[in-house]
């Protein structure tokens, strides 16, 4: 069992992560490829960059690895395309259904049950994000808006089999899926075309600091919180996807999604504190 100062890590691990991962609407929209070769792209330069930064590496191929592996795949490749296709905001908050997912199957293949205070907070983020989403999804596409559910799909099941390794390294799954994902990307990279020199910056950019280091911390939160902590936390990154989006493209949210994402920010600030208090006066008791 992880200790409080692990767990406080953890969280810290968890802001991070999402905060890298934010890059995402903004770097994707900004590489003139097609969504499959830009998926395949980042996943080849974040598998070099994790190859080429951990030592030790054991590739077992064991069930939970592959599995992760497949669904950390499936979820960075529909995110791709359903950036390409819809808007930043609509993506990433059809992405961050996966946390109704965990709160569900989490028992079933973690025995992780979830809380009264789990579920008071999935019920609010829902309920944000359905302002987030009241507006954007008229103005969305609708194959991309399916993928950035499905998207969400995999990032449940994807969080799910990383925690399955926590006694072990989950690193391996990310590094596979990244491989995996550049192998599904590859015909359409051989037709795209060259990119700018601009372009090629935003793609290394996506695969070693969005991808590789952002995912070297998950790896770590992974071991030491429950699934739905993994999802629930990382929430703050849909507020800040479509923010640099709004900053440097105009693509300006609703006022509506403005105050959805507030009351999301708001359940999964308060969800944290009150967690990080329990397990202070664990240690002080």
């Amino acid at each position: 069992m992880s200790s409080p100062q692990q767990q406080r890590q953890a969280v810290g691990c968890l802001v991070i992560a999402a905060a890298l991962w934010s890059s995402a609407g903004l770097l994707i929209k900004h590489i003139d490829w097609p969504p499959f070769a830009v998926a395949g792209g980042r996943g080849f330069f974040a598998a070099l960059f994790l190859l080429a930064t951990n030592r030790k590496l054991n590739f077992t191929w064991s069930r939970p690895q592959l599995l992760g592996a497949f669904c950390y795949a499936g979820c960075t490749v529909c995110f791709c395309a359903a950036t390409k296709l819809t808007t930043a905001a609509n993506a990433i908050l059809l992405q961050y259904t996966a946390p109704v997912w965990v709160a569900i199957l989490g028992w079933v293949f973690l025995r992780e049950r979830a809380t009264r205070l789990d579920w008071t907070t999935v019920i609010v983020v829902v309920a944000g994000m359905g302002l987030f989403l009241a507006d954007g999804l008229a103005v969305g596409n609708l194959a991309g808006d399916g993928l950035g559910l499905l998207s969400g799909v995999f990032f449940a099941a994807m969080t799910m089999a990383l925690r399955a390794q926590k006694d072990s390294s989950p690193l391996e799954s990310i590094i596979l899926g990244n491989a995996l994902a550049f192998m599904v990307g590859l015909p359409s990279i051989a037709t795209a075309g060259n990119l700018s020199a601009d372009g090629w910056l935003a793609l290394v950019v996506l695969g070693v600091v969005q991808l590789g280091i952002s995912y070297r911390f998950y790896a770590f939160a992974i071991k030491h919180v429950t699934a739905l902590q993994a999802v629930l936390i990382p929430v703050i990154e849909p507020l800040l996807n479509p923010l640099w989006v709004l900053i440097a493209m105009g693509e300006k949210p609703t006022a509506l999604a403005m105050l959805g994402g507030a009351i999301v920010l708001s359940a999964i600030t308060t969800r944290s504190l009150i967690h990080l208090r329990a397990g202070r006066r664990l240690t002080t008791s």
